[in-house]
């Protein structure tokens, strides 16, 4: 037979009625909500600091590719500098001039990188998209097209066999 007395609930000689025990202690839940509490605050804070490791590593990503990329803008302003002088051979002085105006402001974009922070980058970015929505849309776009193209031309090239004779 089953001990009803633990639970405070006794069965009388009619089987329809129950009687309660009121002298069962009352249950707390102090302990466990203290416990759940505790683990909800560690969880929170196990969550901040992994959002601020992952916020820390984007942001060494985002420099690395920010110096990356105006050394790779110093290089074509290089090139588009030297390639003036043949420019000007082949196609004329003022043709000439043109790849010097285009190697300088090459030159002073890649300078305007280096000086600014990745959030005044984001912001500037953000309000291109605002002020010209069609230009930012068209660039996507194109930059899309071309690093598509790179990337099949890559996989075209590793996936050649190659014909021994």
């Amino acid at each position: 037979m089953t001990d009803f007395n633990r639970t405070g609930i006794s069965p009388t000689s009619n089987d329809s009625s129950v009687v309660i025990d009121t002298d069962l202690p009352p249950v707390t839940t102090t302990g466990t909500s203290d416990t759940v509490g505790g683990a909800k605050q560690t969880l929170k804070d196990e969550a901040s600091k992994l959002s601020a490791k992952a916020t820390e590593k984007a942001r060494g990503l985002a420099d690395e590719g920010k110096a990356r990329a105006a050394g790779a803008l110093d290089e074509f302003s290089k090139l588009m500098e030297d390639a003036a002088g043949t420019v000007d051979e082949k196609l004329g002085e003022q043709y000439g001039q043109y790849a010097r105006s285009a190697a300088k402001a090459i030159s002073g974009f890649s300078d305007g990188l280096r000086g600014k922070e990745v959030e005044d980058l984001l912001a500037d970015a953000s309000d291109f998209v605002r002020k010209s929505p069609a230009i930012a849309i068209g660039t996507a776009a194109a930059l899309g097209f071309v690093l598509a193209r790179i990337v099949k031309a890559g996989v075209d090239t590793d996936t050649t066999p190659s014909i021994k004779g």
